[in-house]
């Protein structure tokens, strides 16, 4: 199976591994059976060898010669055959060769734009578009690297359009520097608009926060924040992050008072505990950092952190080589580790910002199968959906799993404390699955989320226009959402360490906030928005419990006696839908921010001009205040207890 780390969509708007040749001689293969030393012997006796034994879904793994799949197959004491699907990958184009720098330089009266040309030749930069504030004054000077792109003795008082046809793009990093007649230190990122235009492609200066090198605002949207000020921070909680390792920089391997919070680390390629894990990648260390990094926030309102979780303890474990990618035996390895060390270092909470083309259903996916025992063994499982949207059915696998906390993504418009203008972007992955289950279960955000990454890692070499000056790189994707997730069920576990996954589900999905029309109808079908945006501190103060799961039965699901088919079915115009959806949906397929969708109940009968009356309001606006008041009336409850 081919299972990959999700990696970052283009900004804004917001794996394979295994040992198949080119030619096909060898595959790598998982026997599944009741006695494991007899699959070793079979496939020892048909030419192949072993390199993983996996109880945890009675089997052995290994590589074969091709040749020999169909007798191995009919072999004695051989249930099942699964082989890992290698596709020849094609290195993905990109739409466009060229692109810029997600920040600006500013300094005296200067302003610096780096652009990339990510092809092997140069490209012809043919315009140069800009506009700036008035204050600032002419533009004076405008050069690319050494070269004067302004016309001899011109100075544009206000929008330039610059030819450029003589200007030749090379390969790689080039700045643009613009030098204007006043100083620009008291302008931001977001009074400028540049657009440089080359072979039938452009590149645009897009939006910034105000401050992205020191306040990462993601721990606001979820309310973390608020947590933090009262001084629940994750501690005491573990939390696995199986992934592509860990960089062991300060802000991730200590906690907020300086203490070493890594407490053990396995490489499940190389079958071994280690001292160190190397993350190549980076995909693994920009998850640890939304989960956990320790640094202050010093701009925000609340004695708060970057991470969501700045105190919990970490078992980094490794799957994912430098090329994000990595073969399912070693991720069942990984996750097989997990369980058996749970109580050992009281892992709580394990992070999946992995996804697959789902192959099976899920009570057949050998991932699928070892995600169903951490489950059963009390672990809070979060996947993320992937990045494959918006096409229907398109959640990767294990988030295809209906036992476990399925997460998709939102992205503001770089206005982080307004929350009219948030959306859920094209790229996170829909539902149903091909069971009919209706995944995501939730969404939070995940769009140009701020993280640390390794110096020269394979994130940062491929995109190295998302690295901001202080090193600090900027990903996005339902991987990043995931880690929030995670980090939010830390929160609460440290509050009530007797909840149970099932509970932690139930607070997250009974609480989370659904996109609202005016008319009462949801913008975002639940196969989008799950339950809604969600938030720690909501799960807190309105989660429920009980409610996750209901009608399953995990120990039935491990057995593989449970094969629960969802509720999805086709409306007639062959979309997926839910039984008595068709009246409450009015989706609007464009990408983007709506001015008339608000999140949650409160924020959209309270947009009503106060005209809550029943009166005045349509049948499902009469459901919405019915919530609204219930809602109202608990936390009225909460604020008058002891």
């Amino acid at each position: 199976m081919a299972l990959l780390i999700l990696g970052s969509p283009p900004l804004p708007a917001s794996g394979t591994g295994g040992t198949a040749s080119a030619d096909g001689e060898e595959l790598q293969v998982l026997l599944q059976g009741g006695d494991l030393s007899g699959l070793a012997t079979t496939l020892e006796s048909l030419g192949g060898n072993v390199t993983h034994s996996l109880p945890i879904v009675s089997g052995v793994g290994g590589n074969l010669p091709r040749s020999m799949l169909k007798t191995l197959k009919l072999s004695p004491g051989v249930d099942r055959v699964v082989e890992d699907f290698n596709p020849v990958e094609v290195p993905e184009e990109r739409d466009c060769v060229l692109d810029g720098s997600l920040q600006l330089e500013m300094s005296d009266r200067e302003v610096r734009w780096q652009l990339f040309n990510f092809s092997d030749t140069a490209k012809g930069l043919k315009s140069i578009a800009l506009d700036w504030p008035d204050r600032i004054g002419a533009l004076e000077s405008a050069r690319l690297n050494a070269q004067d792109i302004l016309t001899a003795r011109q100075r544009p008082q206000g929008p330039a359009h610059l030819s450029t046809d003589r200007i030749s793009l090379p390969p790689g990093a080039s700045t643009l520097s613009l030098i204007f007649g006043e100083s620009v230190v008291a302008s931001s990122q977001n009074d400028y608009s540049i657009i440089a235009s080359a072979d039938g492609c452009s590149a645009t200066l897009i939006p910034a926060y105000p401050d992205n090198d020191h306040e990462y605002y993601y721990t606001r949207v979820v309310g973390a924040d608020l947590l933090h000020a009262e001084g629940v921070t994750g501690k005491g909680v573990t939390i696995a992050v199986v992934d592509s390792g860990f960089w062991e920089v300060p802000p991730l391997a200590e906690d907020t008072a300086g203490k070493d919070r890594v407490i053990a680390r396995f490489d499940a390629i190389e079958n071994k505990e280690s001292a160190a894990l190397l993350d190549q990648s980076g995909h693994g260390t920009h998850i640890a950092s939304i989960l956990l990094n320790s640094g202050a926030a010093p701009r925000s309102k609340h004695h708060s952190y970057l991470g969501v979780a700045p105190d919990a303890r970490i078992v980094p474990v490794k799957v994912f080589d430098a090329d994000g990618s990595g073969d399912f035996l070693d991720i069942i390895r990984g996750i097989a580790w997990v369980i058996a060390h749970r109580e050992q270092y009281d892992i709580r909470v394990m992070n999946l910002s992995l996804a697959a083309a789902p192959r099976f259903e899920y009570w057949r996916d050998p991932i699928n199968q070892a995600v169903l025992k951490a489950w059963q063994a009390g672990i809070v499982v979060v996947t993320a959906a992937g990045n494959e949207g918006p096409a229907w059915s398109s959640v990767g696998s294990p988030g295809n799993n209906p036992y476990v906390i399925t997460v998709g993504a939102t992205t503001d418009s770089w206005t982080p404390v307004d929350r009219s203008d948030d959306y859920i972007p094209d790229f996170s992955s829909r539902g149903p699955t091909p069971t009919g289950h209706a995944k995501p279960d939730i969404v939070v955000p995940g769009g140009h989320m701020t993280g640390i990454v390794p110096p020269g890692s394979t994130l940062v070499r491929d995109n190295p226009n998302y690295q901001l000056r202080s090193g600090l790189y900027v990903a996005t994707g339902t991987s990043q959402a995931a880690a929030v997730v995670s980090g939010i069920a830390a929160l609460l576990l440290q509050l009530d360490p007797s909840l149970s996954n099932d509970d932690i589900k139930c607070m997250l999905t009974s609480s989370a906030e659904p996109a609202i029309n005016p008319d009462g109808t949801l913008r975002y079908s639940p196969f989008v928005q799950g339950s809604g945006h969600a938030s720690a501190s909501r799960a807190i103060t309105l989660g429920e419990k009980g409610c996750a799961n209901l009608g399953m039965n995990i120990d039935a699901a491990v057995l593989g006696t449970e094969q629960l088919l969802g509720p999805a079915e086709v409306d007639s115009n062959g979309a997926p839908t839910l039984p008595g959806l068709q009246q409450r949906l009015r989706d609007e397929p464009a990408e983007g921010a709506s001015q008339t969708v608000h999140w949650g109940v409160k924020e959209h009968l309270e947009r009503l001009d106060g005209h809550l009356s029943a009166d005045r309001l349509g049948p499902l606006n009469i459901e919405w205040l019915q919530k609204y008041e219930s809602e109202r009336a608990k936390i009225e409850s909460l604020s008058t207890s002891d």
